[in-house]
């Protein structure tokens, strides 16, 4: 059983895969089960994530309507009664409930361990083994984390802390496909990148430094400008060292490279001695 949590929520048997219909509250009760897979989730935690500080009187009642609408959910995914999804799948534990650990194959999950199987064989100069392994992690996620979760405290950190791995993946493939020539393939996943993250600063420095690398240093201009004018307008900061000191690298060889002609020619023009 295949089971989503980078994308749309997933719990599906079937190809396509069926998306999860559920009101916006069990959802979130079920989504933070599946996120915390093999733990005892409790319910003053439920309860926090779907009403924060102030749960309205019956949030118990609730929470225990809320599990038996995600397993009825399940039932009908598995086909399987839902007696035997409240034994085996969405399991009630002393406190709380807990999602089965060996229920199904998770994509963060996946996506986790071949990140790590990843940046290690880049780490240990295998690139074109970890470029591999990079990009099919990234192809395991199917858009924004919870995207169609109304999202709690814990939810939400956890969504964080999935796009900051995401957004490090892209990165050390980028720098990946640079040292190995993949120019073109760097190139398109930055300009989708820079686009949905216009204030991350290493996506940027990344496009720009291929850009430069393939000869568009007017483009990596125009990627730093765009970027300094979210960074200031938006936070009040100015670019950090890296980027601006890669700006001025390419504005000094763009000089260089505009003085060459001229300098060729005031060569040919002085008199022989």
């Amino acid at each position: 059983m295949d089971i989503g949590i980078l994308g749309p929520l997933l719990i599906s048997k079937r190809e396509p895969p069926k998306y999860i219909e559920l009101a916006p509250k069990p959802r979130t009760v079920l989504a933070l089960l599946l996120a915390n897979s093999g733990g005892i989730i409790p319910i003053s935690s439920l309860v926090r994530e779907v009403w924060g500080d102030a749960p309205p009187a019956s949030a118990l009642r609730n929470i225990q309507t809320y599990v038996l609408q995600s397993r009825k959910v399940l039932a009908q995914v598995t086909g399987a009664p839902v007696r035997e999804v409240a034994a085996e799948l969405l399991l009630t534990r002393p406190g709380g409930y807990t999602f089965g650990d060996a229920a199904g194959q998770f994509d963060y999950r996946r996506y986790a361990e071949l990140a790590d199987i990843g940046r290690r064989a880049i780490r240990e100069g295998a690139l074109i083994e970890g470029i591999d392994l990079l990009s099919r992690a990234l192809a395991t996620w199917r858009g924004p984390a919870f995207v169609d979760i109304l999202t709690g405290p814990a939810l939400e950190s956890q969504r964080l802390h999935l796009e900051e791995s995401r957004l490090g993946v892209i990165e050390i493939l980028s720098e990946a496909r640079i040292r190995v020539g993949h120019y073109h393939e760097a190139l398109s996943d930055l300009a989708v990148s820079v686009s949905e993250y216009p204030l991350h600063e290493g996506l940027h420095y990344q496009y720009m430094r291929v850009l430069d690398i393939v000869g568009s240093r007017a483009r990596a201009l125009e990627v730093f400008s765009r970027l300094r004018l979210s960074l200031v307008s938006e936070l009040g900061i100015e670019p950090g060292a890296p980027v601006q000191q890669l700006q001025h690298r390419i504005l000094n060889a763009w000089d260089l490279a505009d003085a060459a002609p001229y300098a060729a020619s005031a060569g040919r023009m002085t008199p022989e001695v």
